[in-house]
Order: C-alpha cells, then structure tokens, then sequence
C-alpha cells in the first residue's frame, strides 16, 4: 500500500472535519453543489465515485466472470447476509435502543424517525463503494461485479417492499429514479467505460504485455481514486454541517447501535465465509457487501419521505460518518487475517 492508502483514516478523518467546518462557514457554496443534481443523484459526488470505481473495472478480466458460477458459495453468503439478516437485524437495533435504552432521552416522534433511517441503511446493500473496499482487500474484481450486480437486480425488486414492511408502511415511496439512474452511473457506465479501456491496452499490445498495460494505467489512477474519496466525504459532511452541529449528543446515540451493527455483521459473515472455507479474495469483499451500505440511496429516500432535516435524514448521514471509518478498520483487519484463509 502506498502513503496515501496506508494513512487513508488519518486522511477520512480530518476531511471530516474540514467537511463539517467548510460547510458551517460556506454554507452557500455547499448549497450550489446540492443543487447539482438528477433525481436526488448530486452529479458531482457522481464524478468523483467515478475516479474510485473505473480503476477497479479496468482490471476486470470479463473472460474469466463465466467461471465465477463454478463458486456460488461466496453468492449465496453475500445474499443471505444483505436480505436475510442485516435489514432485519437493523431494525431490532433501532427498536432496542431508541424505544427502550434512549427512550428518555429521544422524544418519541424523533426516535420512531432515527429507526427509519437506521432501517433505510439497512435495507440497501453497498453499490458503488464496495468496489473500493474489495481493491483494499485485493478481492477478486470479477467476482465483487458479480456479487454487486445480484444485488442491485434484487434491490429493484425488494427494496421498496422489504422497507415498507420494516417501517410498517403499507404505501411508501420509493424514487425509483433515484435507484435505477445510482446503478447506471455507478455501475453500468464504468463498467462499460472499464471494458472498453481494457480492450483497447490488450489490443495495443500482445498477451504477455496487456496485463503490465492494465497496471500501469491502475497505477496511474491509484491517486485519483485516493482524491475522489476523500472529496466524496468533504462534499457530504459539508452539505449536513448545519445539522451535525446542532445535534451532536443524538449523532452519539445514533452512532451507537450502527457501530453494533456494521461490526456484528461483519463478525457474523466473516465467521460464516471461514466456516464455509472461502478463499479470502472473495470472503472479503462478501463480508463488506454485506457490512457496508447504499448510503446515496439511504440518503435520497430519506430525505423524500421524511424531508431533509428530519431525524431519518440524520440517521442517514450518520451512517456514512459511521461507515467510511469503520470500513476501513475491517479493510486493515480483513488484510491482517488473510492468512486464516491459507
């Protein structure tokens, strides 16, 4: 790993901060970037999710994604852990800690919304930022696409029913726009993009060279990606200053049992990946596909159903101050233990 990858907590941390305070002290700038937009999708935090997925689909190797059937155990963990367990285990949190531990320090109406939130983080599996956390791990690139495109197929059928279910909402809205445009800008298009490019190094050059080709250009965009994620977290935490400040005590409570979750189903999905004797290239980036979350798309429904300051639209927000640090701390902890899947 290079300086930049080595310290990216050091680096998430303090542009965090610098989020929180560009945004309290230029609000107006930060209103101009919200109002980039399509379908609640920000077009600029669109770009620079951009500048951290094409790298990793440049190395997809697309001949080889026919043999990724031959190994469905890796599927059937990543799916069970994103439909069967972690929405549900979510909302149980929610439900224990801000109707029971926090109930006399929430009021009621603020509580039921911060469980909303909890639960819209829940239902909606990673995307887009899974693929960061799978090159981190050195994960099988092939494998992650395949994973995360299950996944979305899923999401557009069960999303909005699963959801509804949890809130106890029998007419909820979901902006479909929103889902269907993530996943293209998010997926489709870079993938696509990522093809294209690698045809054309494999084209330039014989067999033996077109992978050193590959890399090279890799290599090239490893500080691109490196800057987009931390421009990502600036833009975000700038965009709800506001809010984080003037609410730091709830932003503890709500932190607490996503802090419980993200590591219990990692915990969970990590144990069951080495009890099912997966190699660790795709044990690890199956554990964060299940542990991570769609926090654009937590983010917009949200905000839709509930309004932008309200306590659901928080607990969105806190989720992604939540995740981005302890993703990375399961990146180190997944690298440091890969010998337990020799």
């Amino acid at each position: 790993m290079g300086f930049f990858e080595r310290y990216l907590s050091v680096w998430v941390g303090l542009c965090i901060v610098a989020g929180v305070g560009l945004g309290y002290a230029m609000p107006g700038v930060f209103a101009s970037i919200a109002a980039l937009e399509y379908a609640h999708v920000n077009l600029i935090v669109a770009v620079l999710i951009w500048l951290m997925i094409y790298p990793m689909m440049v190395q997809i190797d697309f001949g080889s994604i026919k043999d990724v059937g031959k190994k469905p155990k890796g599927l059937v963990l990543t799916l069970v852990i994103n439909w069967l367990i972690k929405p549900f285990t979510m909302a149980l949190l929610g439900w224990l800690f801000f109707k029971g531990i926090f109930a006399d320090w929430v009021d009621p109406q603020t509580a039921t919304e911060y469980i909303a939130g909890m639960i819209l983080l829940g239902v909606a599996p990673c995307t887009a930022m899974v693929f960061v956390w799978s090159h981190l791990t050195k994960g099988d690139a092939n494998y992650t696409l395949v994973q995360v495109s299950i996944n979305d197929l899923i999401m557009v059928v069960a999303f909005a029913p699963l959801t509804a279910m949890l809130l106890g909402v029998t007419d909820i809205t979901v902006p479909w726009d929103t889902l269907l445009l993530s996943v293209a800008l998010y997926v489709v298009m870079p993938l696509i993009a990522g093809y294209i490019t690698r045809r054309r190094l494999e084209n330039k050059s014989n067999n033996t060279q077109g992978n050193g080709a590959v890399d090279a250009l890799v290599s090239k965009f490893k500080p691109f990606s490196v800057i987009g994620l931390l421009l990502t977290i600036v833009i975000l935490f700038g965009l709800q200053a506001e809010t984080i400040l003037s609410q730091p005590q709830d932003i503890v409570l709500i932190a607490i049992p996503l802090l419980i979750q993200t590591y219990g189903i990692f915990a969970i999905a990590y144990f069951a990946a080495k009890r099912m004797k997966l190699p660790h290239n795709v044990a690890a980036p199956a554990c964060m596909i299940g542990t991570s979350n769609f926090f654009e798309l937590a983010v917009a429904v949200a905000i839709s159903l509930f309004g932008l300051h309200s306590g659901a639209a928080l607990a969105t927000v806190v989720g992604v101050l939540v995740e981005v640090p302890v993703m990375l701390s399961l990146v180190w902890f997944a690298n440091k233990t890969r010998h337990w899947f020799d």
